[in-house]
């Protein structure tokens, strides 16, 4: 049965401790050496596993070198390149056009502001946030990936469904220190235990905190009602 909090912030609290004690080793997953190379991967993140993206990352990287590489590269050879990830084709373009804009725009360099990230194209603030956090030690939102989203409603903690309003909500109940390691904490948990399709409740370190546990479902035969 659920634990009962006075709160979200207290919820939010709760989930963090125990998240941070089961995931102490909780990082990035996406393997990278600079700015540019964390702006392509999460590029090439979306809808697509980060091992998948890190295999062929491996090879890309060792391709192109700078911005001006990338704006440059022909589009059927790129796109071939990465044709083992989803939409490989619209990420070859968009990678292609985002990299003009740094050369053009920046000098060659990963811009490091929100705006000018979600200028680029394929850039959306998800992936800004990524790049900010992790390539510029700029932590002024939210990551919400598929993960957060499912989490974050599961556990009652919002009832938004749009990654832009769950990430202004999360930012109402989660300290500010905790902005960045959430999504960690949140992946971690939604790949070993939170599934998607047959969430592990039965093993979950936020059971008792969770609104959504499928053993809040069950029934105690002895008395043939729920509890």
């Amino acid at each position: 049965m659920g634990t009962s909090l006075d709160s979200r912030e207290a919820q939010v609290e709760a989930v963090l401790d125990r998240l941070y004690e089961e995931y102490p080793d909780s990082a990035i997953s996406l393997n990278y050496s600079n700015r540019l190379e964390l702006l392509i991967a999460v590029v090439l993140s979306a809808q697509c596993t980060d091992e998948r993206v890190n295999t062929v990352c491996a090879e890309l990287f060792k391709t192109y070198d700078s911005a001006a590489e990338y704006a440059n590269a022909d589009q059927e050879e790129l796109a071939e390149e990465i044709n083992s990830i989803t939409y490989y084709n619209n990420k070859a373009k968009y990678i292609r056009s985002a990299c003009a804009d740094i050369v053009e725009k920046h000098d060659g360099e990963v811009p490091d502001t929100m705006s000018e990230l979600t200028d680029l194209a394929g850039v959306g603030r998800k992936t800004a946030n990524v790049v900010l956090q992790h390539g510029h030690d700029v932590v002024e939102g939210i990551v919400v990936d598929t993960h957060v989203q499912r989490i974050s409603r599961r556990l009652g903690i919002t009832e938004e469904t749009s990654p832009a309003k769950i990430e202004e909500d999360l930012q109402s109940v989660v300290p500010e220190e905790d902005w960045q390691q959430l999504t960690h904490l949140f992946i971690d948990h939604g790949r070993a235990t939170c599934t998607a399709i047959n969430p592990d409740c039965d093993d979950c370190v936020l059971e008792d905190l969770c609104p959504s546990s499928k053993e809040d479902a069950d029934v105690d035969l002895a008395s043939g009602e729920a509890w």
